[in-house]
C-alpha cells in the first residue's frame, strides 16, 4: 500500500485541518485531494510556503470563525416545517432530505451548503427533529425541523407502536372492568381467561 505525505490546503473532515501535514493513501491524494485543491505534495519548498502564510492563514481561520459564530446567533431562531404525503403510520411518501432542508433555509435568505447539513439518512416520517448544520469546523447549529402529513397534525416517530400500546392499555382496562364485575364470584371464569 503506497502512502503520499501531503500538506492540507483546506479542512478535510475526518483527516486533519489547514496547513496539517498527513499521510494518506496515494490514490486518495491524486484523485481526489489534490484535484480538488484540498491539499498539495509535501516538498520542502510548499512547506515553506505554508510555513510563510500560517500567520495569515491563522487569522483567516478566526475571521472564519467568528463569522461562522454570528451566523450562527443569527440563525439561532430558525425552525424549518415540511408538509409531506404520508400513509396512515406517519411513513412518508418520499422523504426529507438535506437538498430540501437547503432549499427551505435558501427560501428564509440564508446560503447554506447542502454538505454542511449533517443528517445521516432521509426524514421518512413524521414527527419533529433536530438537524445539525455545521457551519464551521468547531461551529454547529441545531435547526429543529418538523414534518407533518399534508392537511394532518404531526405524528410522532414510532407514532404506531404507540397506537398499539394504547390499544393494549384499553384492553387491559376492559379486561380489569369485566374482572372487577365478577368478583363477586370468585369461582367464575370470563369469557377471555378461558
Amino acid at each position: 500500500m503506497a502512502h503520499t505525505t501531503i500538506l492540507l490546503r483546506e479542512d478535510v473532515d475526518a483527516l486533519g485541518g489547514r496547513g496539517e501535514i498527513v499521510k494518506v493513501r496515494a490514490g486518495f491524494a491524486r484523485n481526489f485531494l489534490l484535484p480538488q485543491g484540498l491539499a498539495t505534495l509535501a516538498t520542502k519548498g510548499n512547506v515553506k510556503q505554508i510555513e510563510q502564510e500560517r500567520a495569515a492563514l491563522l487569522k483567516k481561520a478566526a475571521e472564519e470563525r467568528s463569522t461562522a459564530e454570528a451566523q450562527k446567533d443569527q440563525m439561532s431562531t430558525i425552525a424549518l416545517a415540511f408538509e409531506r404525503k404520508a400513509g396512515e403510520g406517519g411513513t412518508l411518501f418520499g422523504s426529507v432530505t438535506s437538498m430540501d432542508i437547503t432549499q427551505a433555509l435558501q427560501d428564509k435568505g440564508y446560503e447554506i451548503d447542502r454538505r454542511k447539513i449533517v443528517l445521516r439518512e432521509p426524514i421518512k416520517e413524521t414527527g419533529e427533529y433536530t438537524v445539525n448544520v455545521k457551519l464551521h469546523r468547531e461551529v454547529t447549529l441545531q435547526v429543529p425541523v418538523t414534518v407533518t402529513a399534508e392537511g394532518g397534525e404531526v405524528e410522532q416517530k414510532g407514532g404506531a407502536k404507540s397506537r398499539k400500546a394504547a390499544k393494549a392499555q384499553s384492553e387491559e382496562a376492559q379486561a380489569e372492568a369485566a374482572g372487577a364485575e365478577t368478583s363477586g364470584e370468585p369461582d367464575a371464569v370470563t369469557a377471555e381467561e378461558a
